[in-house]
């Protein structure tokens, strides 16, 4: 079993206490009103973590959930054959773990920090005695499972008669929309992402991703440095993603 309140930093990691941070408006906490966003927030209690920290661990019993405040972690599961695959990526104003606070049951997913993360840690009985309590704030974390559980449909959707290239540079254009900051023509992807969990995303294998980001890289669309992807022309990653019929 996580206890994840261990890994709250004593160092220079820890930051120093903010009540709001400029979360985007397609998650939990920026699409909520101030007032059942403040009630929410108070649930709880405020921790820290610092970099490659495991938060919960797939197939625990654990059924705290976190409300992300700033920063990014990722959800992985484990394969057949002992790999780790990369579902999803998560950042601040972002809900975890929800799924075991509903229903009961063990963790679907291993998560983990990928640099210095802020959240809200609450028990399983507080949250859903919130929900039960204030309409406006179970219905915005419905819409946010619901939201969830459709990219996963689309993601399949998208992924049928593709190749891999095509596949890569959905991934990548998705990420960067999502989670990425916008630098000129194109956006950075500030949070460490290795090539092995982009082979998972793109449901490919490791050497045919890698030819396939050589030839993104060639066409000016992205350049790579270590654990670090870029997107230098976001329109036209958009056109190898979704290339005219």
């Amino acid at each position: 079993m996580v206890d994840a309140t261990r890994s709250v930093p004593r160092g220079p990691a820890r930051r120093h206490p903010r009540e709001e941070w400029d979360w985007p408006t397609p998650s939990l906490l920026g699409g909520l009103d101030a007032d059942p966003r403040d009630r929410l927030l108070v649930l709880g209690t405020r921790v820290w973590y610092e970099a490659d920290r495991i938060l919960m661990r797939e197939a625990d019993r654990t059924d705290f959930v976190l409300i992300l405040l700033d920063g990014v972690v990722k959800a992985t599961g484990r394969t057949q054959d002992g790999r780790d695959a990369l579902l999803a990526v998560r950042m601040g104003g972002d809900l975890v773990g929800e799924f075991a606070a509903v229903d009961s049951k063990p963790r679907s997913a291993t998560v983990t920090t990928c640099g210095p993360v802020a959240a809200r840690m609450v028990t399983r009985a507080a949250f859903l005695d919130c929900l039960r309590r204030d309409a406006r704030i179970a219905d915005a974390v419905n819409r946010s499972i619901v939201a969830k559980l459709r990219l996963a449909n689309a993601h399949r959707i998208n992924f049928t008669g593709c190749d891999v290239g095509t596949r890569l540079a959905r991934v990548l254009h998705h990420l960067a929309m999502t989670y990425g900051e916008r630098a000129g023509a194109g956006a950075v992807i500030r949070w460490p992402i290795t090539q092995p969990e982009l082979a998972t995303l793109a449901g490919a294998a490791e050497p045919s991703v890698h030819k396939a980001l050589r030839g993104l890289r060639q066409a000016g669309a992205v350049s790579t440095g270590y654990r670090t992807v870029r997107v230098d022309d976001l329109a036209l990653l958009h056109g190898c993603a979704y290339p005219n019929p």
